[in-house]
């Protein structure tokens, strides 16, 4: 393991969140590393300023009374209007059941897919894991891919805009191969994961912070697209919105 990949797994080793391998692997880095060890020991000492800070505060008493004056009052509910409420609840619920239950798996799936996606980026994070093709050049990259896969995604050089281009992968997620294209951010890997979506409709990108990392998710002409990095939201936005603007001028 090299420093970079090791200090972008010292915040989740700090906070307990690397599994039994991977915690092993950056542990005896550290061992061996002055570097990353001086990084984790700051890391720790950080913590601990924290964790010892007293932050709690009470509130006085005349700001209690203000808060509890704003909040809503309980409503009194008659036995009548109660049941009949009860009524139409249970017909309106009979008939959005089915529709509930669709969104709630849904969205059950979206989740599990979203864990399996960081997995995937941690797994890429060991030794010798991150490509199968090295290269910086997208016409080296992106044929790479050819045959490997169903569909191909997409390979944009974004250089220029400081993000750099370092090879692909193969990878699996939800029992599938996708692609994985891989860049960098100064140390920072960003892996963007495509697969082929269940249809052609565009999907705004939406960033959400799991273990961690921030993952950035849009959809564009029926492929799907997974951004993952423990660069900040910003930054991650910045990659998504020059890597979709890059797309769209390819036509």
């Amino acid at each position: 393991m090299i420093c970079d990949e090791a200090e972008i797994l010292l915040h989740a080793l700090l906070d307990g969140e690397l599994d039994a391998g991977h915690a092993r692997e950056v542990e005896e880095h550290i061992a061996s590393c002055p570097r990353c060890a001086a990084q984790l020991r700051a890391y720790r000492d950080m913590s601990k300023a924290v964790s010892d800070a007293d932050l709690h505060y009470t509130a006085p008493p005349a700001l209690r009374r203000r808060i509890e004056a704003a909040l809503p009052q309980p409503r009194v509910t008659s036995r009548r209007s109660l049941l009949k409420g009860f009524a139409m609840g249970s017909a309106v619920s009979a008939i959005a059941a089915t529709g509930l239950v669709a969104i709630v798996l849904r969205n059950d799936d979206e989740q599990r897919i979203t864990s399996e996606v960081v997995s995937a980026h941690l797994r890429s994070l060991q030794a010798g894991h991150l490509t199968d093709v090295l290269s910086t050049d997208q016409h080296t990259v992106k044929p790479w891919f050819n045959g490997r896969l169903d569909v191909a995604p997409p390979v944009i050089d974004l250089t220029a805009q400081g993000f750099l281009l370092i090879g692909g992968r193969l990878d699996y997620v939800d029992g599938r191969a996708l692609g994985a294209v891989v860049y960098k951010r100064r140390s920072h890997v960003i892996n963007l994961f495509v697969a082929q979506g269940a249809g052609a409709e565009h999907r705004t990108a939406r960033t959400e912070t799991v273990q961690g990392f921030n993952i950035r998710r849009w959809s564009e002409r029926g492929l799907n697209y997974w951004a993952v990095s423990d660069l900040g939201a910003d930054e991650l936005a910045e990659f998504g919105e020059k890597f979709e603007a890059a797309m769209r001028s390819a036509g």
